[in-house]
């Protein structure tokens, strides 16, 4: 199955989920800072291929006396459900944006493979804070988003939802370029949004390894 086809737009950005709070706040985040009226945007969820044997980003909870299939039925329908409430801020913005679900096992490669194979300029996605520091000179990544920093073909922002939630508080905003790597220890700042470079890809190969669940366009 072909790539999403989104006409509209100078820049398709991605915006990786995993139907977490920090996702939602990363979606709206990048509606309130990052993307503009004509973006068109590709929202990008990796569901794992066996839901009963553990996603990195959250399992739903199962009965002994479910069968596989409808267990997985199940899932594949939360989750769509749960994509489209994600990419609502997107669409009431008026933004193009479109639903692109893939089954894989391996979720911080496919991320990868997926931002390469559709084109994007860029790609967004929280960190869930999986061992990040709350300093942000000290900022250490998640394993997803780690990874995906250091193996994108495209600039990466990264958004760290706030542990502890304090008036006037500010999220942690991250980003990397590929480019920007450097042997020793890593340095990481705060992102200035203007300060995010384009970098056009236009890559149109496959990979017959992503399992294509949904392509749909999110209504308003």
């Amino acid at each position: 199955m072909p790539p999403p086809s989104l006409q509209t737009g100078n820049r398709k950005v991605a915006v990786a989920v995993d139907l977490s709070d920090e996702s939602a706040f990363a979606v709206k985040w990048a509606v309130a800072n990052y993307l503009r009226p004509d973006d068109s945007v590709i929202l990008l969820h990796v569901q794992p291929t066996n839901v009963l044997y553990g996603a990195d980003w959250g399992a739903m909870e199962q009965s002994v006396d479910t069968s596989g299939e409808e267990v997985q039925q199940n899932f594949d329908n939360l989750t769509s459900n749960k994509a489209a409430d994600l990419g609502k801020p997107i669409t009431d913005a008026g933004i193009p944006c479109k639903i692109h679900i893939v089954k894989d096992h391996d979720m911080k490669e496919r991320i990868c493979l997926e931002v390469e194979r559709l084109g994007v300029n860029a790609v967004i996605m929280g960190s869930r804070g999986f061992g990040a520091s709350k300093k942000p000179h000290k900022a250490r990544l998640g394993s997803v988003s780690d990874y995906c920093v250091h193996h994108c073909d495209c600039p990466v922002v990264v958004v760290r939802y706030p542990e502890e939630e304090r008036e006037g508080e500010e999220p942690v905003v991250l980003e990397k370029l590929p480019e920007e790597e450097k042997e020793g220890e890593e340095e990481w700042h705060d992102v200035h949004v203007d300060e995010v470079q384009e970098k056009q890809h236009n890559a149109d190969a496959t990979d017959e390894g992503a399992v294509i669940v949904e392509e749909a366009p999110l209504r308003r």
